[in-house]
């Protein structure tokens, strides 16, 4: 029995990320807005991207361009979450100088990247529209690679069976 349950979590391929798994929701947070605050478990029925970075992060801003693009392509099927644990306001300045119009949650806390296991950045990860994470990008990603999680993330019908779970405060 204990080589069976080995051998299962041999084969369970690893997202490179402690606390994320695939085929299982990511944790839920809150999604503030000029709206309102949003959740992420709001947005099922979409493909969600969701990208951990930071200003000084030259790979992480060079990917920006990639998420701009994907919300350029794919519309209002994708939604995109960028995440930033730097001070208040440092990555909203740096997305609004360069005038890009993606949502940000500042985790000034570092509670979200705590929770996702995220110990370096850029991270990325694809939830499909039935809400769990169908790929995960520890470190740099290019077009390519973010189109066709994407399309694949796309392919996974939504299901009513993906259960809730509490929100990070």
């Amino acid at each position: 029995m204990l080589s069976a349950l080995i051998l299962a979590a041999l084969t369970v391929p690893a997202t490179g990320l402690e606390t994320i798994h695939y085929d299982a929701p990511p944790p839920n947070f809150a999604i503030p807005s000029p709206r309102g605050t949003h959740y992420l478990f709001d947005l099922r029925g979409r493909v969600v991207i969701i990208n951990f970075w930071a200003s000084w992060c030259h790979v992480c801003t060079a990917e920006l361009k990639d998420f701009v693009q994907a919300k350029h392509t794919f519309g209002d099927r994708v939604a995109i979450v960028t995440i930033s644990d730097e001070p208040p306001d440092v990555a909203a300045s740096y997305l609004n100088t360069w005038e890009i119009t993606l949502p940000l949650v500042e985790d000034l806390s570092g509670a979200i990247s705590r929770t996702y296991s995220v110990s370096k950045i850029p991270v990325t990860l694809v939830v499909d529209p039935a809400g769990n994470v169908t790929y995960v990008s520890v470190g740099g990603l290019n077009w390519e690679e973010l189109s066709g999680a994407i399309e694949r993330a796309e392919a996974n019908p939504p299901s009513a069976s993906t259960p809730a779970a509490g929100v990070l405060q």
